[in-house]
């Protein structure tokens, strides 16, 4: 029976744009600014590299269907590129194929790289998608935050949260990735809010306020990865090491009959149960410890911290309120700002999210460096709607832990 993939690849080097209106440049040079700091950290020659996989989810802005146009603009040298998508949860696919293909032996160093160009769309939000079929029957009448507003209610009812305390914990989850983001130099978003702003903010899907929202932004992110025996061979100290990198994608349960209520992710509980499983981890709550998840929307952080297993379920609010997800509490979360200041390029922003935990536990991260010392951390990328998506969870941590 297969055991997974638990330390038997190691990250070698990572690098992130920084994240913005990044009017003056296009996806090649978001591809090549997250790349150079990727390869120096790695500090290996780019003929070195076997295999890549890149991600990008809205193929017809800009870089087109295959993987030529990383080839192109990094100029790699002839080797295999694999271009994936996967939703908002694309840049964790690109890193699930290169950390495949080094843990099965078929590269000794692979390239994982996400990039989105949005800004330039002229569009408010994701760009919509119309091919017919299937596609209009997902998107008609639906919109991120009209969906999500629903997850939040069904929240509510089901815990029996009254509307001012579950509008309390989203306004204090935003004001504190706020806070972590105006620290952090790659950030779009640098400026902090207080609790007062975000409860008389516009609102834009009942109770999700303009505050709850994450942006829209371009960026890229970029990891290259080896086997730890590789990674020591070329003078690599203290590793950082992939525990475990598990996938779940909907299957049709919650929304073709009533066994789900709508107030949590069954993607996020049944990839996270096997990720826990694989790295060996039996009460998360006490083991990891940092995390970066998916907040596209401020109820979706506070909803995946009970599918993830390290709030009891209907007590993260608490949680919230208290501090134990701030910078200074026992699990930071999004302590780079996370995609409320970084924005959502969709193929880059699971690959940001491992760039801060790897900084975090090299001691690298600057003013927002954690005084944790953090031997676990955990990311998790969403992509879709809470009725239908695809969730990617992964645990890095130090070699040997």
């Amino acid at each position: 029976m297969a055991k997974g993939i638990r330390d038997k690849v190691a990250i070698l080097g990572m690098g992130c744009s920084k994240f913005g209106e990044r009017w003056n440049d296009n996806a090649e040079d978001l591809m090549v600014e997250s790349f150079s700091e990727a390869l120096k950290d790695a500090g290996i020659e780019k003929d070195q590299i076997e295999a890549a996989w890149f991600s990008t989810a809205i193929e017809e802005q800009h870089v087109g269907k295959s993987g030529i146009p990383l080839a192109m603009a990094l100029r790699l040298p002839y080797i295999p590129v694999t271009r994936v998508e996967n939703y908002c949860a694309s840049g964790s696919e690109a890193f699930r194929g290169a950390v495949y293909a080094v843990a099965s032996g078929a590269a000794d160093i692979a390239l994982a790289l996400g990039v989105e160009k949005l800004k330039d769309t002229g569009y408010g939000g994701l760009p919509q998608r119309s091919r017919g079929g299937l596609n209009d029957m997902y998107w008609s009448n639906m919109s991120a935050p009209g969906s999500f507003a629903q997850l939040a209610s069904a929240y509510q009812a089901k815990h029996r949260v009254s509307k001012q305390d579950l509008k309390q914990a989203m306004a204090h989850i935003s004001v504190k990735s706020h806070d972590n983001g105006a620290k952090n130099p790659k950030a779009h978003l640098r400026k902090p809010i207080t609790e007062e702003q975000v409860l008389n903010a516009p609102m834009i899907a009942e109770p999700l306020g303009l505050f709850d929202c994450c942006g829209v932004s371009d960026g890229s992110a970029c990891a290259i990865v080896t086997t730890p025996d590789i990674a020591a061979a070329l003078g690599k100290k203290d590793l950082i090491t992939v525990k475990a990198l598990q996938l779940a994608v909907s299957n049709g349960t919650e929304v073709q009959h009533n066994s789900w209520d709508g107030s949590y992710f069954m993607t996020t509980r049944a990839a996270s149960k096997r990720a826990y499983q694989e790295a060996g981890i039996e009460k998360p709550r006490t083991a990891i410890d940092l995390l970066e998840v998916h907040d596209c929307f401020s109820v979706t952080e506070l909803v995946t911290m009970e599918d993830l297993y390290i709030s009891p379920e209907g007590e993260a609010i608490n949680d919230v309120r208290n501090g134990f997800y701030d910078s200074d509490g026992k699990v930071p979360c999004q302590i780079d700002g996370g995609l409320k200041c970084f924005g959502h390029p969709i193929g880059a922003s699971g690959l940001r999210m491992l760039y801060e935990i790897y900084l975090q536990m090299q001691g690298r991260a600057g003013d927002r460096q954690t005084a944790h010392d953090p031997v676990f951390g955990l990311t998790h990328n969403l992509g879709g709607f809470p009725h239908q998506n695809v969730c990617s969870v992964v645990i890095v941590g130090q070699q040997g832990a």
